[in-house]
């Protein structure tokens, strides 16, 4: 295993290129893959073509699911096999010496340690007061656990499964993880290293679409209490008084359809107060231009709104979540669209687990795979088999005796489909082996249907973490050699391969 991977989740803004040549000028760096993310909505060869430069770093391009910071990190965690993953934003650049203290960070940290942060550093304007935008960045130098740069242990992130994919912004989803990490009685610490973090150009309205992050908030008080501001060290905000100001701002407009003019000139002077209290906390500590002092005074006059709208979508949003809890996992499944084509893991799954096996004889179909196999020919519902083969790397099987025994099975089976195998070993740092999600997308591809729309159906929890590092559905058939937390763990439960496949057409068990 190696010690560590980098996650760089990108939706390729221009500021990839500077962490890319930052990186590639940073001396003692060796980690075995750099996780780059692709989150855009509509992915395209362009940004590989712009990782030229780059092209003797250890990167290796992952098809995001565009839902967001959250979500695009976990597909690259949970496509890794090293025993750290330090996550960097695609709007840093390291220092020289980054990769080395990295290294010190992380050898430095005891085995409850489950996190180390870097230290974030945001270069001030020269020869002016900083802008309210530019004061919003620097915030970040006091943020704690911000993944701009932050280090987790790969085992802790599996054990609390990672980011929260509710939070589809950059705001909140850092914090939430690590409250959920150190409730697990694991500690987080702040390490030596030290990324750049660049204000990049904004519009005058920056400001009012981050009032976005009102949701959020709704949303960790939901998941962490009444105090998650003190756990999580977040400066207090300010909806109190966005609330009232609105609610005035309201009371004004209905009081003037009304022709209440006493009514409406209170409310307004009340508006008004709000705003202009806000415009002036803004305005006071900035350059005061005459630009600036504009913003300030438009963009005041919408935020309280802007935050009360959000607060109250979150609202919203927290009663859904309340009615409607996530599926308990041996309850999941039927009520889900029947998959596009399914993969099938092979060893313990399809056929018996006969450890590196390389003889055709020794081939025995599980209970109903026959019969499995067969109700999914009968609904035209293609298939495919992966599966990770390390004797191959070890030296204890070809890959003609591996082909063999596949061929025996599709005697005794029929038809499966293509076969995906990973030949590697499980220290290689492949992008293939099970709980990488490589073989899944590869199957995904050559059957010509999305990695979303796939289920997968494995024995062991590697199965089930691949299928959900590629966004596919994943199904956990137990056997013996199945350990209690992988069932726990899994989202979908079936006790036998027929149940499991009954599961998937929406048919009853």
């Amino acid at each position: 295993m190696s010690h560590y991977d980098i996650v760089i989740p990108t939706i390729g803004r221009d500021s990839l290129a500077s962490l890319l040549t930052s990186l590639d000028r940073c001396a003692g760096w060796e980690p075995a893959t750099i996780w780059l993310v692709d989150d855009r909505r509509r992915p395209d060869r362009v940004l590989e073509e712009r990782l030229g430069p780059w092209g003797h770093l250890p990167l290796n391009v992952l098809s995001g699911p565009s839902a967001g910071p959250a979500a695009a990190r976990n597909v690259g965690w949970r496509a890794s096999n090293a025993e750290w993953v330090v996550f960097l934003d695609d709007d840093v650049e390291v220092t020289p010496e980054w990769a080395e203290h990295l290294m010190h960070d992380l050898a430095s940290a005891g085995p409850r340690v489950a996190g180390v942060q870097g230290r974030i550093v945001v270069p001030r304007p020269a020869g002016r007061r900083p802008t309210d935008w530019e004061r919003n960045v620097m915030g970040l130098e006091q943020a704690q656990w911000a993944t701009a740069d932050m280090a987790y242990r790969r085992s802790v992130l599996a054990e609390v499964k990672g980011f929260d994919e509710r939070f589809p912004r950059a705001y909140r989803e850092d914090a939430d993880l690590a409250l959920r990490v150190l409730r697990r009685g694991y500690s987080l610490e702040r390490g030596t290293r030290t990324v750049l973090h660049a204000v990049r150009p904004a519009d005058r309205w920056v400001s009012v679409r981050l009032q976005a992050g009102n949701a959020d908030d709704v949303l960790m008080r939901a998941l962490h209490g009444r105090d998650w501001r003190e756990q999580a060290g977040a400066p207090a905000g300010r909806r109190p008084l966005h609330v009232a100001t609105t609610v005035a701002a309201v009371a004004a407009v209905a009081a003037s359809v009304l022709h209440r003019r006493t009514t409406a000139a209170g409310a307004g002077l009340v508006w008004l107060a709000g705003t202009g209290e806000l415009a002036w906390t803004r305005i006071a500590p900035g350059p005061r231009t005459r630009s600036e002092v504009t913003t300030m005074l438009a963009t005041s006059a919408v935020i309280p709104v802007a935050a009360t709208w959000h607060w109250l979508r979150g609202l919203a949003g927290r009663r859904r979540l309340t009615a409607q809890p996530d599926p308990a996992p041996d309850t999941a499944g039927p009520e889900q669209a029947v998959p596009q084509a399914v993969l099938f893991d092979r060893d313990g799954t399809l056929v018996d687990d006969v450890a590196y096996n390389g003889d055709p004889a020794r081939v025995v179909p599980v209970p109903g795979a026959r019969a499995a196999l067969d109700r999914l020919r009968e609904r035209g519902i293609p298939t495919a088999v992966i599966t990770n083969q390390s004797g191959v790397a070890r030296g204890l099987l070809t890959l003609e005796q591996f082909r063999a025994v596949n061929q025996r099975i599709e005697e005794l089976l029929g038809p499966v489909g293509p076969w995906f195998v990973c030949p590697h070993g499980p220290d290689e740092g492949c992008g293939c082996r099970k709980p990488a999600p490589g073989l899944v997308l590869q199957a995904a591809e050559a059957l010509g249907v999305p990695a979303s729309a796939c289920a997968v159906i494995g024995d062991i929890g590697s199965d089930i973490e691949a299928a959900r590092a590629a966004r596919a559905r994943g199904v956990l058939v137990p056997t013996p050699k199945t350990r209690p937390e992988e069932v726990a763990e899994a989202p979908e439960v079936a006790r036998d391969i027929v149940s499991a496949v009954e599961r998937l057409l929406g048919e009853p068990a």
